[in-house]
């Protein structure tokens, strides 16, 4: 049996294929590349972004200056949501870490589609679930395993899961040693061991990315070892 990240409960499945369409159809369309703000901590809730391709993640400054990663998101995320909702700021950034594509929708239009779909009952239980699975991330077991996983596991969402140099070659992700510690909840000495064990399976480590040069070999070792 393997170890895969669980399934997870977007908000595309909570409205279902037809209102999630219907709000992606609604937005306009922007793209980013790996590493680009999406948005930003501190600044007013003025927009939601609907994930359509790629995976971000959440991070948060805390007040001693650390930063936290608190989530990975990929399609069929809602990102921003809570900002409008709550007529606040936002509490965290979220910064891609593939290519992107995200539909852009204004608050009012956005608060609008909500009433109009009778969608504030499913924010709730999509909100719960987010916490949740936040609080299932740091399972135990072994670490080199668990990094094999969760590395697939992102580029397999991301929606892209092959570079410009075509099938096979090299994908990035704009990620840290210690993001991943953070998010497999291990320290970064061990991530850092665990990403050299999986040298032969092609992965390597950038400047602020982790490259994987034969997903289909991380994939079987994701799938043996687990």
């Amino acid at each position: 049996m393997t170890l895969h990240q669980p399934p997870r409960r977007s908000l595309r499945d909570f409205t279902g294929e037809a209102v999630w369409a219907d709000m992606v159809e609604r937005s306009f369309e922007r793209r980013h590349p790996a590493g680009s703000v999406l948005l930003r901590q501190g600044e007013p809730g003025t927009h939601v972004l609907a994930v359509v391709t790629g995976v971000a993640k959440v991070i948060r400054q805390e007040r001693n200056g650390d930063l936290s990663l608190l989530a990975f998101r990929g399609p069929g995320e809602l990102l921003g949501e809570v900002a409008v909702l709550d007529d606040g700021v936002r509490s965290a950034s979220v910064e891609s870490i593939s290519r992107c594509v995200v539909g852009v929708m204004g608050k009012a239009e956005f608060l609008a589609f909500v009433g109009r779909h009778g969608l504030f009952p499913v924010l709730v239980r999509y909100a719960l679930t987010r916490l949740r699975e936040s609080d299932e991330a740091r399972g135990g077991g072994d670490v080199r395993t668990r990094l094999a996983a969760a590395l697939v596991h992102l580029i397999d969402i991301s929606g892209n899961p092959h570079s410009a140099h075509g099938p096979g070659g090299p994908v990035e992700l704009a990620l840290t040693r210690h993001e991943l510690a953070q998010h497999l909840g291990t320290s970064r000495n061990t991530v850092t061991a665990a990403l050299n064990d999986l040298a032969p399976c092609g992965v390597r480590v950038g400047r602020k990315r982790i490259i994987v040069d034969d997903l289909p070999a991380l994939r079987l070792t994701a799938d043996r070892e687990a």
